[in-house]
């Protein structure tokens, strides 16, 4: 008999909703001050998961879960340059 693999699962910051780590994209802030999209997963640093939505994003940003979450300021062109790896996953699929 086969032993079932154990998918991780993580929360979004935006909705609070469990899914499976693959399906959520990981915002990532480092050491060196830089916070960009992780997407690998993988990378060194302080990470918060949201769903691959742009509402989700959106929500994240003006209730400043992002902000608590990484413990940062979380600025506009973070926000854009997040937008822009969603819509990019979405052409992607």
């Amino acid at each position: 008999m086969l032993k079932q693999k154990k998918i991780p699962m993580r929360t979004c910051v935006a909705c609070r909703t469990a899914r499976p780590k693959r399906e959520l994209i990981r915002i990532v802030h480092n050491k060196e001050g830089e916070t960009f999209v992780d997407t690998t997963g993988k990378m060194n640093g302080r990470g918060a998961y949201i769903c691959a939505s742009v509402e989700c994003l959106e929500k994240a940003y003006k209730t400043k879960a992002l902000n608590r979450a990484l413990d940062i300021e979380f600025t506009e062109d973070m926000l854009f340059d997040a937008k822009k790896a969603i819509l990019r996953r979405e052409i992607d699929k």
